[in-house]
C-alpha cells in the first residue's frame, strides 16, 4: 500500500490550495493522519494531525489557516491551506500512523511541492 499526496502548486500569497491524501489499497487500524512539511534546508516539521476520534492539532505557525479534513471511507485526508504566506513554501508530506499486530507502522506519501508567491 503506498500513500500519494497531490494538489500542491504554485500561489500567490494570500490565496489558497488543497492537498490530498489517497492511498492505493485498504489501510486499518489508522491512529494518526498527519500532514508534514520540508522546506529547503530545514528539517521536516509536523504541521497538522487528526486522530482516529477526529481530535486535531496544528502548527502555531498554521493555526487559523490551515485545516485537516479527511474521508474514513476512502482512507483518504486533506490539508486546506488558506491565507497563504510565503514561509508555508515547502514539499508537503502526508503520514499515516497505524497500528498492526506486530507493532506501529509508518506510511509516507511522496510529496508534493507547494509554492507561495510574494
Amino acid at each position: 500500500v503506498q500513500l500519494q499526496a497531490s494538489g500542491g502548486g504554485l500561489v500567490q500569497a494570500g490565496g489558497s490550495l488543497r492537498l490530498s491524501c489517497t492511498s492505493s489499497g485498504s489501510i486499518f487500524n489508522i491512529n494518526a493522519m498527519n500532514w508534514y512539511r520540508q522546506a529547503p534546508g530545514k528539517q521536516r516539521d509536523l504541521v497538522a494531525t487528526i486522530t482516529t476520534s477526529g481530535r486535531t492539532n496544528y502548527a502555531d505557525s498554521v493555526k487559523g489557516r490551515f485545516t485537516i479534513p479527511r474521508d474514513n471511507a476512502k482512507n483518504t485526508v486533506f490539508l486546506q491551506m488558506n491565507s497563504l504566506k510565503p514561509e508555508d513554501t515547502a514539499v508537503y508530506y502526508c503520514h499515516y500512523y497505524v497500528a498492526t499486530p506486530w507493532g506501529n507502522r509508518d506510511y509516507w506519501g511522496q510529496g508534493t511541492q507547494v509554492t507561495v508567491s510574494s
